[in-house]
């Protein structure tokens, strides 16, 4: 990770922990305002190493107690509350692709004017790309291989009919995934699934990430990221992507904003122990909404999944009613609190898009929290 100046000149994180920080400041900011006049820290912070090491550092100081004060009450809304608290910011950088566009919009909202880029392409078996073009915005941030970080290689997801008429692909291997290509074998347009093999000893392990080539910078190609693979929701012949869930997410989003509400955070889970199968969404708001908007919302979320899969399937009742499960406030900070004592970091703490029925202590912390739930009423319906 890149490090930060001293002058705030770059933010470099991955984007719901920049969020999740100044959702938290939004709540507890006079009592720090408190706690750096005063020079000591609230009850709230009880961790005692923590107590231990911030009273060596911090020192009564009533002139930044009251300039932070100042600058939160002149903010509407909390609109730039980056630059209001970091003048010499110069931009935003982060991973801001993937499940973290869906908290793009609110950092936008807190980063003003502050142009937002995303960080370069990596994972944890090593880095892929780099980011060439940093001034697009990060929903269109392509990423050019690097091929000297080790040996690429790609499955193609989508094989062109008439390439398998060609290849005459034995009828006794339906099933038989395309070959992978090289690096400069792959085509502008298509969809990937990354292999790589590198120094590190990795010997053509499968990244699970889907990627689409989107043109080429010099000789190598680059790439926009699609999605997770292995994240599909799906219970009959459908196939439901993260990307999917978040654009089904915005969509019904959108309905809550007459009552100036938003969806703070949100996951999935498809729930089998029913007959038939159906979609369960959680998510947590920063209010209270009315019964009608959220029957409306349920809807919405329900008729906003394209796939034809899951289309066909609602209609011949292979798929039942989306339920839409609203959670209490605090539901997802409780994830977090779960995952860091498990050994997570908090700063790449990921909010998983999709729980699995094996990971039962996260989807009990979510089932035992829910307040409200909605079913999608007759499929066809608005």
């Amino acid at each position: 990770m890149a490090p930060v100046s001293k002058q705030e000149e770059v933010w470099h994180h991955i984007t719901c922990s920049i969020v999740h920080a100044f959702r938290t400041f939004e709540q507890v900011w006079e009592e720090l305002c408190a706690d750096i006049r005063d020079g000591f820290l609230t009850s709230r912070v009880n961790v005692p190493s923590i107590r231990t090491a911030m009273a060596k550092l911090l020192k009564p100081d009533p002139e930044l107690a009251d300039m932070i004060h100042k600058k939160c009450t002149g903010l509407s809304n909390w609109y730039g509350l980056i630059p209001a608290l970091f003048p010499n910011a110069k931009y935003v950088y982060g991973i801001m692709t993937g499940s973290m566009e869906a908290y793009l919009k609110k950092l936008r909202h807190y980063a003003a004017e502050l142009p937002l880029l995303s960080a370069d392409y990596g994972s944890s078996e090593g880095w892929i790309g780099a980011n060439v073009n940093p001034k697009l915005p990060p929903e269109f941030a392509n990423y050019a291989v690097l091929p000297n970080i080790g040996y690429f290689e790609f499955i193609p997801l989508r094989e062109k009919t008439e390439d398998v008429e060609k290849d005459k692909i034995d009828s006794t291997f339906p099933c038989m995934e395309p070959k992978p290509v090289g690096l400069t074998e792959v085509k502008v347009g298509e969809e990937y699934e990354i292999i790589v093999t590198n120094f590190a000893g990795l010997y053509r392990y499968r990244l699970g990430d889907a990627v689409k080539v989107v043109g080429f910078h010099n000789s190598t190609p680059e790439l926009q990221f699609i999605c997770r693979r292995n994240l599909l929701r799906t219970i009959n012949i459908d196939k439901n992507t993260e990307k999917d869930l978040q654009l089904s997410v915005e969509a019904a989003a959108k309905l809550l904003s007459d009552e100036k509400l938003e969806v703070v955070d949100y996951t999935s889970h498809v729930d089998l122990f029913t007959e038939p199968g159906h979609y369960v969404i959680f998510w947590e708001m920063n209010g209270e909404a009315s019964e009608e908007v959220l029957k409306e919302c349920c809807n919405c979320l329900d008729r906003s999944f394209v796939d034809a899969g899951y289309l066909g399937s609602r209609k011949v009742g292979a798929i039942g009613a989306l339920e839409l499960r609203v959670v209490s406030r605090g539901t997802f900070q409780m994830l977090l609190d779960h995952s860091v004592p498990a050994g997570g970091a908090v700063s790449q703490f990921k909010t998983p898009r999709c729980v699995a029925p094996a990971n039962k202590s996260v989807l009990q912390i979510l089932c035992d929290n829910v307040v409200k739930n909605y079913f999608r009423i007759a499929f066809g319906s608005m």
